[in-house]
């Protein structure tokens, strides 16, 4: 076999492993989500109280990127991967086993599950490592993938719990953890150019800082992949109050969104290889504005209800991996990590706020309208950020 043969082999199983990584650390970051309308009936939450409960983990995973994704730059995926999933363990043992039972020790819970989530600022730098810059964008959307992990639990929480009782799937997951965890450590090896700074955490940080694509995709994926964090959070408990479904109709109806956008995450960086990552966001960014204006009427799910959100599942996908697609196209190789973990947080963060805007909207006017409504005017933002300044930028020369 030569080298360049052995090389591509590499790379194929590193990414391979990687995406297996993120969707398993997701899977675990995503446990609270499907059993949230369980908690709010045993534990009577209010709407907001229920909505802080699932957007915790969210808001810590997204800023937990920033030093994860740095501290990648410096030691490598091959550390990181094992290290991340090690971590998360505990938060969600202590959640299956003893944390379920009051709000102040779920939140806490969730706080640290929150963990799980930086392991997207581990796999864009390692990846990114092991292939040219023409596959870029399709390697990081093969990766992205992994955000399926969310459907996982979407789709299996619930039953577990109702078969065999809460700790149930908090302990499977703990173990598949620390199955992967293992695996990685004797697998995953990082790429031989791979690109190591040297200076400080907080040197690297503010350089990061300072580039103008970091605060570009900042931006943009705030409104991509913000939004998709927020419907796979928050579309349970909007489907069952607003059209009155049950707890598992429910879930599995946010594992087919979910499942749509990861399908399309890669699909929208192979796009971006071949055409400007920003024209694949404009299309994007485009149909998420007519979908939530759509829905903002709260139209019966058959069909317009569903066909609204498959478009938006869709297109958030898409605008999710072609946003990493810029990333890889305009950050400096060995600033990938550190824009990644900024870009990464503020698309978590993105993700935080909106289910806890729709819990304060429902319970002040019993009606998600405005929520939806203000969806359509952020990404309609966007999309006039990406066509007036993002799509004429030029790609550093490899």
């Amino acid at each position: 076999m030569s080298a360049p043969q052995a090389r591509t082999r590499s790379a194929g199983l590193m990414l391979a492993l990687a995406t297996i990584g993120f969707a398993v650390n997701f899977w675990a970051w995503a446990l609270l989500s499907p059993l949230a309308t369980k908690f709010q009936a045993v534990l009577d939450l209010t709407p907001f109280q229920q909505a802080l409960l699932v957007a915790v983990p969210v808001v810590v995973g997204s800023v937990g990127r920033i030093p994860v994704g740095a501290l990648t730059d410096r030691y490598g995926g091959r550390i990181m991967f094992p290290l991340i999933s090690l971590t998360t363990i505990v938060p969600v043992l202590y959640l299956g086993l003893f944390g379920h039972d009051a709000l102040v020790s779920l939140l806490v819970g969730g706080f640290f599950l929150g963990i799980g989530g930086t392991a997207f600022a581990v796999g864009v730098p390692f990846v990114n490592a092991w292939f040219p810059p023409s596959r870029r964008g399709f390697a990081v959307g093969v990766f992205g993938v992994g955000m399926g992990g969310t459907a996982i639990s979407a789709l299996t929480t619930v039953k577990l719990v109702d078969a065999n009782g809460t700790a149930t799937p908090f302990v499977i997951t703990a173990t598949v953890l620390a199955v992967y965890a293992g695996v990685s450590w004797l697998v995953l090896r990082d790429a031989p150019n791979r690109v190591v700074p040297t200076t400080s955490l907080g040197a690297r940080l503010g350089s990061a800082l300072r580039l103008r694509v970091t605060w570009q995709a900042s931006a943009l994926y705030a409104v991509a992949f913000g939004g998709y964090v927020a419907f796979s959070v928050y579309l349970p408990a909007y489907l069952k109050t607003a059209y009155g479904l049950t707890q598992a109709d429910a879930a599995n109806r946010m594992a087919g969104f979910v499942l749509l956008a990861v399908v399309m995450r890669p699909v929208g960086g192979w796009l971006s290889d071949r055409v400007a990552p920003s024209r694949v966001l404009a299309v994007s960014l485009g149909v998420v504005v007519a979908g939530a204006i759509v829905q903002s009427f709260t139209p019966g799910l058959a069909p317009l209800g569903t066909i609204a959100f498959l478009m938006m599942a869709a297109a958030l996908g898409a605008g999710s991996g072609a946003t990493f697609a810029l990333v890889a196209q305009l950050a400096p190789a060995n600033q990938v990590g550190a824009v990644t973990g900024i870009v990464g947080a503020a698309g978590g963060l993105g993700g935080f706020i909106p289910p806890l805007l729709m819990g304060a909207i429902y319970g002040h006017f019993q009606s998600y309208a405005l929520g939806l409504a203000l969806l359509g005017v952020v990404a309609m933002a966007a999309l006039l950020l990406d066509v007036l300044s993002v799509g004429r930028r030029r790609p550093i020369p490899a």
